[in-house]
């Protein structure tokens, strides 16, 4: 079966189809509109678009994503949940400091205060599963041995990117949406640029890399080179969370956590 990612609604159908024993792949829908587009079908229509996934699937064969347990999904929800509150306390935040009025900084602060315990909920069940499970113990403590990586980021990761470890590093990089794209014709040379992906993945290794071009020495070396070679900062924060992820991802695949004199 091939399904369309819509934001989440998706989960419920590909978990089911999972469960009975139906191979998924959950495709992007920018990919889909781009596909029928270039196969004629400028109309939007729920049969067109049924159609056009039927067609994308038949033509180009997506893989499968890897089936996930019950408990699997379970980590994710909770993840993805965390993350929720986290946005609404930075929108609450945002609204604090737009207002001077009494009443609303009380609402607002009693709000925050209800989002903060709910977060301490979420993260202690969090950490209760991954501590339950050897496998998810065993990761956990790999990923944690690299500087910078911490509790977020490795629930995330081990929630949200069950693949890590079992791909090469172009293929977990594509995944994640940190592989840059050309841009080139001809002469011509475009900015590359990076799209798609799983973004809730992709924020938890920006703050990371924040952190470890600070504090991991191999990572700083390399973002500062890139720097001093001319690259803007914001491309050589990118170009380091890349780095980080293929790094977490062969430390997961050959079970070796990160040794002080690692290098980039």
């Amino acid at each position: 079966m091939v399904v369309e990612a819509t934001g989440g609604l998706e989960r419920m159908l590909a978990v089911a189809l999972e469960q009975a024993g139906i191979a998924v792949a959950v495709v992007n829908p920018r990919q889909i509109r781009d596909f029928a587009r270039a196969a004629g079908l400028l109309a939007k229509t729920d049969r067109l678009d049924a159609y056009a996934l039927a067609l994308y699937g038949e033509r180009l064969r997506p893989v499968p994503r890897a089936p996930r347990s019950a408990a699997d999904q379970a980590l994710a929800v909770l993840v993805l949940r965390r993350r929720q509150l986290a946005q609404l306390v930075e929108a609450e935040q945002n609204r604090a400091r737009r207002t001077d009025e009494p009443l609303v900084h009380r609402s607002i602060k009693t709000h925050l205060g209800w989002l903060e315990q709910a977060i301490g909920e979420l993260e202690r069940a969090i950490e209760q599963r991954l501590e339950a499970s050897p496998l998810w113990r065993e990761r956990a403590a790999l990923l944690a041995s690299v500087p910078g990586v911490g509790k977020v980021t490795i629930a995330t990761l081990i929630g949200l990117l069950p693949e890590l470890g079992q791909l090469d590093r172009r293929a977990v990089a594509a995944l994640v949406g940190v592989a840059p794209f050309a841009r080139d014709s001809g002469l011509m040379k475009g900015r590359r640029t990076i799209w798609g992906g799983r973004a809730p993945v992709r924020a938890v290794l920006y703050m990371a890399a924040l952190v470890a071009v600070r504090h991991n020495p191999a990572l700083r070396a390399f973002y500062l080179r890139l720097v001093a070679a001319g690259k803007a900062k914001k491309l050589a924060l990118t170009a380091a969370m890349r780095k980080l992820l293929v790094i977490l991802n062969a430390i997961l695949r050959d079970r070796q956590p990160w040794r002080s004199t690692q290098p980039a």
